[in-house]
């Protein structure tokens, strides 16, 4: 058989098969559960985690069972899973517009386009960036390294038989030259047999499913009211009030262990300003009215939602704006360097299989290309509304808007991305810039005319959740580019693979929206019941770009959060400058200043368990995978609530509204009785990962 063609017309070199159709198959498979995880997780705690390495792990089990699966195939799946997952971020905006009462509901058409362009155009816009964020630059890119190394220990355990013979010559000879006598009795320096790739493999899959399983059914027992699924009290603090409280999930504890201490502490930070510093200090003249706890936990919770959130957008806003400054030196040497590339390969210049991308002309003619649909798009969100006759400014707006800033945000979420991880990288701030901006674009171009701020406001989310899809994919792609480099990939496969995850996230992501819109309700939005979910992303930007629209938005909050920001600004870094091992994240402080205390409380918790477990594991013998298997007890925590989430929703969709798992009564018993749960189930799982790891 003649050896394929890349796109460029030249034959692929390497010989293991690599974009299939099992492959496709299985990503697509493990897309739906990790995707309605991301969604859930998504809308009630305004965080998403990243599914490349629980990707691969489940990847590598279930290829184990097809004959010449191998590294790269292992690689695209992963690939798929990722990119869908990561897509799911778009419900950072799009549940605005029924939280402003536009939209009733997420029409799947409309809903899966807005997705599936946003994310094609951030596939689009990061692969010039390629060469220059990810061959040659120095960037960490944590979590495509991590799974890297998850692939190349799989790998191992698929190998031919002679591969397998080679390999034990050669820890034979590692093993002589350093003075053992037989492969069979090598060890590793810490004396530690050599590992068993399948039986580690085997072991990941199992602490997800463990894991998974704890998690859904502590969420299952909180459903049922016979646990409280969160505690918290309000109470006088100084001259005025405040709360503190902790909610008791599984999953968050996840999300901890997986961002780690310094993220968890600089969260702290902002708790304490707000909850400690700011609250009681805006809420002081109205405390004295309050004549028992019911009253004062309005008082509390009104000052929260309409005055320190704001602070906290202002906060994360000058820490994004700061990032970007830092960040455009090193963007402008990149798009030069890619480009210049780009120009020897096209004068005939020879390039590895693995340096092969999409080539530029088709990258640069898609982007043009998708301006069409948006453009279209734009026109029926416009059509029958009473802004239908600015609709030829404003939809050039949008699409000049998405078309010039398009490569500039790609280049800052992936540089973001390589910095600090996918999952960690500060996506949302982003989001809330493009907001901004396009809110005021509109409102100058609109201002003294009689267009109706709801269908501004509107218009502003709609164009911004099409920005912001080119952002969050752009943020996972240049992540897992640099896995597909250490494992040998081949970009141009690995590129089209992104497109193929899109397109599944795309078809994934508006049903179950919709079900968690019928199931639960958002936040804010009319009919909204006490068991709503958050959507705290979703809420912050309606928020900025309804105040824009309406003049109501405070400025002096926004203005005292950028101040603060300044603050948090220097402090970093002088730590950085002047230690090795310290740094205050001000965009970690400015989330731990908007969310809810009892959402922020519980990460940096799950932060604290995750440090000590890595402090065990480095102490072990084989710590990387020990450490690997904790990171995959967190993966498996967060899906597996997140998972019953999907369900439960889906089950008081069927039942109309209320809730059929609601069997016992609540109240102090079933609080006293979480906590006690929680802290046991929390307990037991990370000392059961301890001994499956160390055993």
């Amino acid at each position: 058989m003649a050896t394929p063609l890349a796109p460029d017309g030249t034959r692929e070199h390497s010989e293991l098969r690599e974009l299939t159709l099992r492959g496709v198959i299985i990503g697509g498979l493990i897309t739906l559960v990790f995707t309605a995880a991301n969604v859930y997780l998504g809308l009630k705690v305004g965080l998403t985690f990243a599914t490349s390495i629980p990707a691969a792990v489940i990847s590598m089990a279930v290829l184990r069972k097809f004959a010449g699966h191998n590294i790269k195939e292992n690689n695209i799946v992963q690939t798929i899973a990722s990119a869908a997952g990561t897509l799911s971020a778009i419900i950072f905006v799009l549940p605005g517009l029924v939280m402003v009462g536009y939209w009733t509901g997420f029409s799947f058409w409309e809903t899966t386009a807005v997705c599936a362009i946003g994310g094609i155009l951030g596939v689009m816009y990061s692969i010039p960036l390629r060469r220059a964020l990810v061959t040659g630059s120095d960037l960490p890119y944590p979590e495509g390294v991590a799974a890297a190394e998850v692939l190349k220990v799989g790998d191992s355990a698929g190998m031919s038989a002679d591969a397998a013979d080679a390999s034990l010559a050669d820890a034979a000879n590692g093993a002589r030259s350093a003075g053992v006598t037989s492969a069979a009795g090598a060890r590793s320096a810490d004396g530690a047999a050599p590992a068993d790739p399948a039986a580690e493999n085997a072991k990941g899959l199992r602490v997800i499913l463990v894991g998974s399983l704890v998690s859904a059914a502590v969420s299952l027992l909180a459903a049922t009211k016979a646990i409280a699924s969160s505690v918290s009290g309000y109470f006088k603090f100084g001259t005025g009030a405040t709360t503190l409280g902790s909610s008791l999930s599984m999953a968050l504890i996840g999300v901890g262990h997986l961002v780690g201490l310094p993220v968890g502490i600089a969260m702290l930070v902002g708790v304490f300003i707000s909850f400690f510093v700011l609250l009681p200090l805006r809420n002081a003249g109205e405390v004295a009215a309050a004549t028992d706890t019911a009253a004062l936990a309005d008082i509390v919770d009104t000052v929260f939602s309409s005055e320190i959130r704001f602070i906290g957008v202002g906060t994360m806003a000058i820490a994004a704006v700061w990032t970007l400054i830092k960040i455009a030196g090193p963007i402008g040497r990149g798009i030069a360097q890619s480009l210049a590339s780009s120009r020897n390969r096209k004068s005939g210049q020879e390039v590895a299989v693995e340096e092969r991308d999409i080539p530029f002309p088709y990258v640069a003619g898609t982007i043009v290309l998708l301006m069409v649909p948006i453009a279209g798009l734009l026109w029926n969100f416009v059509a029958g509304t009473d802004i239908e006759e600015h609709k030829v400014v404003l939809i050039t707006i949008s699409v000049l808007f998405t078309l010039v800033l398009g490569l500039v945000i790609a280049s800052v979420c992936g540089y973001m991305a390589g910095l600090i991880g996918a999952s960690n990288s500060p996506i949302s701030s982003i989001g809330i810039i493009a907001v901004l901006a396009v809110s005021l674009l509109i409102a100058a171009v609109t201002r003294g005319t009689d267009a109706q701020p709801l269908s501004l406001v509107a218009y502003t989310l709609f164009t911004a959740a099409i920005v912001f899809g080119i952002a969050t994919i752009s943020n996972d792609n240049l992540q897992d580019l640099k896995t597909g480099q250490l494992v040998g990939a081949t970009p141009w496969k690995q590129q089209v693979a992104l497109i193929i995850g899109v397109l599944f996230g795309s078809v994934v992501i508006p049903p179950i929206l919709q079900i968690m819109l019928t199931g639960f309700g958002f936040q804010g939005m009319e009919g909204a019941g006490e068991d709503a979910l958050a959507a705290p992303q979703a809420a912050l930007m309606s928020s900025v770009a309804s105040g824009i629209f309406d003049n109501s938005l405070d400025w002096s909050l926004i203005f005292t959060g950028m101040g603060i920001g300044a603050v948090l600004i220097i402090i970093d870094e002088v730590l950085r400058a002047t230690t090795d091992k310290y740094s205050l994240s001000p965009l970690a402080v400015g989330m731990g200043m908007y969310l809810p205390v009892s959402l922020t409380i519980i990460i940096p918790l799950g932060a604290i368990l995750g440090k000590f477990y890595d402090r065990w594991a480095a102490r072990q013998p084989n710590p990387e995978f020990k450490q690997r298997t904790g990171t995959l007890l967190a993966t498996g925590l967060i899906v597996g609530e997140s998972l019953f989430g999907v369900v439960n929703a889906a089950i008081i969709a069927a039942s109309g509204g209320a809730s059929p798992l609601e069997i016992f009564p609540g109240g102090t018993a079933a609080s006293v009785l979480g906590v006690v749960v929680f802290a046991v189930a929390i307990a037991g799982i990370y000392s059961w990962t301890r001994k499956k790891a160390a055993s």
